[in-house]
């Protein structure tokens, strides 16, 4: 009797239990079909901002230009084949290894060291706050910055000052003799007399095309007087204002050229050298210039130092890298910062306790514990890079454009240039979503490590 009771009670006990998984499968199935409804308006405003540009820009990228022959690969093989695409390709690896690592790289040094000073918080609001900036004002900002004028650009006005802070700047800066006055051009912007000169016979060293701002404070030019045992001469600006002057002739109003480096040359060797006085007077030893011929060199005349050429081809996706790295440094800086904070102390000072110096610290200590913040801004810096358009179509001049391409400014020319072919431009699209799916599984795969922690 008592086990028909067992029996039963545990037949009823099965039954019960069978009853209640089916009901846990009821209510796991009505879950889903109400998370399913909850997530229909997002999967369609994803599959139709998303996944229908991903296939029709497949499809289309097998097409030709105006979209009625189907030309297979045809595209991907032109773009491959093209020297502007290759250039573009290039550039984006450059960007790719340089862009994040050293935005990276910045961002971790400023976080760890904004951490040792007082007026860290305020050191960390002015390296983010490129980050309130759009890409386009940046790139406003920054043409600015690099423009070739020195009165103008940043870049320059700084590289200028520091150059000529320890070279001397040229006298008179694209000055030339006057036609027919017995200088001649003797190569590499230099002027030479066309015949030697001799003690006791003054030289006239007549120059037009000096530039106003080089004149300020000048005297009047004195005709040199006879010397014994020296060869004299005069250099002069030989233009009179408002006409009336006499060429090759110093009249009463001329300006002196002071300052100007004379120099005697015999046999293409430099004998003897002088400056010209405030009134534009020299003397040479006639010892040794008497039968030698007097040259100015291309010293006097070389133009002003102008700085360096930042958007020129040579030198503009390096440019434009930087101002990338000003933007983007705050924001790596951020997230390294917030990684640092959760970061335990003990470890740091247990370490420093058993002798370890701060490089070590540093080194082995806090980089390895903040190597999964690190991929992550690493990660998002290289998917970003990938996609970048704004700097580069702004910043770079019409001259440069071919030099600083990337890919996402070759899309947007083969798509809506001036030589507009859809398929090429679908072709460039797509490839530039393979080279971003690499980036996307790693990023993948770290989020699942994370999760299974």
């Amino acid at each position: 009797m008592s086990e028909v009771q067992v029996s039963g009670a545990g037949g009823r006990r099965r039954r019960g239990a069978g009853g209640g998984g089916r009901g846990r499968v009821r209510g796991r199935g009505g879950r889903r079909w109400l998370a399913g409804v909850f997530l229909l308006p997002a999967l369609v405003l994803l599959g139709a901002l998303v996944g229908y540009p991903i296939v029709f820009s497949v499809v289309r990228s097998l097409f030709d230009a105006s979209g009625d022959g189907f030309v297979g690969l045809d595209n991907y093989g032109a773009m491959f084949s093209d020297e502007g695409i290759r250039t573009a390709l290039r550039n984006n690896v450059i960007w790719l290894v340089v862009a994040p690592t050293v935005s990276t790289v910045l961002g971790l040094v400023f976080a760890v060291l904004t951490e040792r000073i007082r007026w860290g918080t305020a050191f960390k609001l002015v390296v983010f706050m490129p980050m309130a900036i759009s890409m386009l004002a940046a790139g406003i900002i920054f043409r600015l910055v690099y423009d070739q004028a020195p009165e103008r650009g940043v870049a320059n006005a700084v590289w200028v000052g520091v150059h000529d802070t320890f070279a001397d700047p040229a006298p008179f800066p694209g000055a030339r003799p006057r036609p027919r006055a017995g200088l001649e051009a003797s190569g590499g912007g230099a002027f030479t007399t066309g015949s030697a000169v001799r003690a006791g016979s003054p030289v006239l060293l007549p120059l037009v095309a000096v530039q106003p701002d080089d004149l300020r404070g000048a005297r009047a030019a004195a005709v040199a007087r006879p010397q014994p045992g020296k060869v004299t001469g005069t250099a002069w600006l030989d233009f009179t204002r408002g006409g009336g002057g006499r060429p090759k002739v110093i009249d009463g109003n001329e300006k002196a050229l002071a300052g100007l480096r004379v120099e005697a040359v015999r046999g293409g060797r430099v004998v003897a050298s002088a400056t010209t006085a405030a009134d534009g007077s020299f003397a040479l030893p006639a010892g040794r210039a008497d039968g030698a011929r007097l040259r100015l060199p291309a010293a006097n005349f070389a133009e002003a130092y102008r700085g360096v050429d930042w958007l020129g081809p040579a030198l503009v996706t390096p440019a434009i890298i930087g101002s990338y790295v000003w933007m983007w440094a705050g924001f790596a800086m951020v997230l390294i910062a917030a990684g640092l904070a959760g970061v335990p102390r003990e470890l740091l000072e247990a370490a420093r306790v058993d002798g370890a110096g701060e490089w070590q610290v540093f080194r082995r200590i806090t980089v390895p514990l903040l190597a999964p913040v690190l991929v992550v801004v690493l990660v998002t810096l290289m998917i970003n890079v990938l996609k970048i358009f704004d700097l580069v179509y702004i910043i770079a001049p019409g001259s440069s454009v071919r030099s600083a391409n990337v890919l996402a400014l070759q899309l947007f020319q083969s798509s809506f240039g001036t030589d507009v072919d859809e398929g090429l431009g679908s072709a460039i699209a797509v490839f530039l979503l393979l080279l971003v799916l690499p980036v996307m599984y790693v990023n993948l795969r770290r989020l699942r490590k994370e999760r299974r922690r």
